[in-house]
């Protein structure tokens, strides 16, 4: 297996997309906290990613380039991104979101890398962001 390597990250790498109506952010903000990587014995599953909504644009992001946006250090690394633009193209598929520069959305993680709890057993799992945004 390949060294992962880190990346150099400037705030213009956030994957930006467009909502089909103003509404959609909750739904997309509320899908984001079922994906993310589990903990199979704890029934754990920390969220990957976040949508952020600045200055009237909106960005999926790995929790890790927020903490990059914040100013702390972060080992943002490529398969972070990689699953980001996985996390991103599955909320495409699913008619949540529309990615501005589709280009810009590889490469892709494997989907087994990514877990994805439906809605009807999000109360057997334990949900943990890694970022809250909006908290100090």
């Amino acid at each position: 297996m390949e060294e992962n390597k880190i990346i150099e990250w400037t705030p213009a790498s956030m994957l930006e997309v467009i909502l089909n109506e103003p509404d959609d952010f909750l739904k997309v903000r509320e899908t984001l906290t079922r994906i993310g990587v589990a903990s199979r014995k704890e029934q754990k599953l920390f969220q990957s990613c976040h949508i952020l909504h600045k200055q009237g644009r909106y960005f999926i992001v790995h929790f890790k380039e927020l903490f990059l946006l914040d100013g702390k250090k972060s080992n943002l690394e490529e398969n972070d991104i990689a699953r980001r633009n996985t996390i991103a193209q599955l909320m495409s598929d699913w008619g949540l979101i529309d990615i501005e520069h589709a280009e810009r959305a590889k490469p892709l993680a494997p989907l087994r890398q990514i877990k994805i709890i439906p809605y009807k057993e999000k109360g057997n799992w334990e949900l943990c962001p890694k970022y809250n945004i909006g908290s100090k």
